[in-house]
């Protein structure tokens, strides 16, 4: 390996490790606007509620795996819905908290990103986001899909690579401000389809036939838990 090469390669692991300035104190309230506005407005909304997807199915999947189940493969499909499917045991609590993992999971990694952007660690927000898109395309099993994938890290990866420093500041904190609070609308959407009855297989409902427990239930604690990461994203994010 030349000279070139490795001072490439430790100026990459030192942007990711290391901490960056502190961005205006303005962005955070600024990003954070903008998140809940695409978030509400239905145009926006619908093209990028599959970075909701993203993050639900790789909830799935990466809890799948660390219940010990065997991992079949993920789909995404073009109206932002998408499935995880995982061999093993069709009971249990491996396959309770593979099905409670999804709805969650977006709001958990806004809160974890919150809590990294808290500590100044910009650029590694982004590259943990390109290690988890990396290791979720082995699982893809459909071109969308995968187009999906590509062009959400490639997107990340320009930024975290060529963009000023403020640039990446802002692209991290709406980032993490979009997870924190779009986790918290397919909850209620959720709850909507339901009571229209339109919803006969989602989540709540595997989790009520394999728990016992009404679906109503299990709605409630996936909004609950948004709820939570969102309150605790934004105190880490604005103070």
């Amino acid at each position: 390996m030349s000279s070139v090469d490795t001072v490439s390669l430790q100026d990459m692991w030192d942007r990711v490790v290391g901490t960056q300035p502190d961005p205006p104190s303005w962005l955070a309230l600024v990003t954070g606007a903008v998140a809940v506005a695409v978030v509400l407005y239905r145009p926006t909304w619908r093209p990028l509620r599959t970075v909701v997807t993203i993050a639900h199915e790789g909830g799935h999947a990466m809890v799948a795996l660390l219940m010990g189940r065997r991992l079949s493969g993920i789909r995404l499909h073009s109206d932002t819905s998408g499935v995880t499917v995982s061999v093993g045991k069709p009971t249990g609590l491996g396959m309770v908290f593979t099905a409670m993992a999804g709805y969650i999971t977006p709001s958990l990694l806004g809160a974890g990103g919150a809590a990294l952007l808290a500590g100044a660690h910009i650029t590694m927000v982004l590259w943990v986001a390109l290690v988890l898109l990396a290791l979720m395309f082995v699982a893809i099993r459909n071109w969308f899909g995968a187009l999906v994938l590509l062009v959400t890290a490639g997107v990340i990866f320009a930024i975290s690579w060529l963009a000023s420093a403020r640039i990446q500041a802002a692209f991290a904190y709406l980032l993490v401000w979009f997870l924190l609070v779009s986790g918290v609308r397919p909850v209620l959407e959720l709850q909507q389809m339901r009571s229209r009855g339109r919803a006969p297989w989602s989540d709540a409902d595997q989790l009520a036939d394999l728990t016992r427990i009404p679906g109503a239930f299990w709605v409630g604690f996936f909004g609950l838990v948004s709820a939570a990461a969102l309150g605790i994203g934004a105190g880490s994010l604005l103070t």
